[in-house]
This record gives structure tokens, sequence and C-alpha cells, in this order.
């Protein structure tokens, strides 16, 4: 199977509704996924985030945030990023953790690269 990084680095709601349903879709066959939120990215880590906005195709973040949680898809999130936005680690997804832009070279360095 193939590995795959997804990469989201906006607070854009349709950005971040392809990235999740992508990892989504990846996961489900199989493939080995990993997401990595940096930039405004970093605000899709925090639980109680609003992913209900539909977007023009009808669906949302929430519509697949869920599967990526309940199935443990390893989400970094960038450290300094997340700080700089006065972000805590203790309120985020289960799934998410703070991670470091080494660990994101490591993950690219073998994955099919997706950027959102």
């Amino acid at each position: 199977m193939a590995e795959f990084l997804f990469v989201l680095h906006t607070d854009d709601n349709e950005k971040a509704a392809r990235c999740f349903q992508f990892a989504k879709i990846a996961h489900e066959k199989k493939h080995t996924v990993a997401i990595f939120l940096v930039d405004d990215g970093v605000h899709w880590a925090v639980t109680g985030k609003d992913g209900s906005q539909k977007t023009l195709t009808g669906d949302c973040p929430a519509d697949y945030l869920p599967y990526l949680q309940e199935n443990r898809v390893a989400t970094g999130v960038c450290t300094p990023c997340a700080k700089g936005r006065s972000l805590d680690e203790a309120t985020f997804l289960s799934n998410m953790k703070l991670d470091t832009g080494g660990h994101l070279i490591d993950l690219a360095a073998t994955a099919q690269v997706f950027n959102f």
C-alpha cells in the first residue's frame, strides 16, 4: 500500500473538508495516512471547533473528523504554529499531537504529499 501525507495550512472550511475527506478515503483503502497541520491549519486540532459549515459540494469537515479521530489517524500539529496562536495540546482532538518540522520532513521523505 502507499503512504500519503496530507498537509493543511489554512483555517479555510473548503480546504479542510477536502484534506480530511481524502485522508479518510486513503485510510479506508488501507493506505498509510498521516496528516500535518501548519500555520492557521492548527485551529482544526482544537476540540469543539465548528466544522459544520457546508462546502459548495454539501459536505463539511465535521463529516470526516470523527472518522479520523476514531481510527486514530496520526495528526501532527506544528508546535511553533500552535504556540504562536496560544493553542494548548490539552484542548486537541485525541488523535492530534504537537509535532516538529523535522518529523514533517521525515514523513514527506517517504510519502506522497498533498497540500491544502
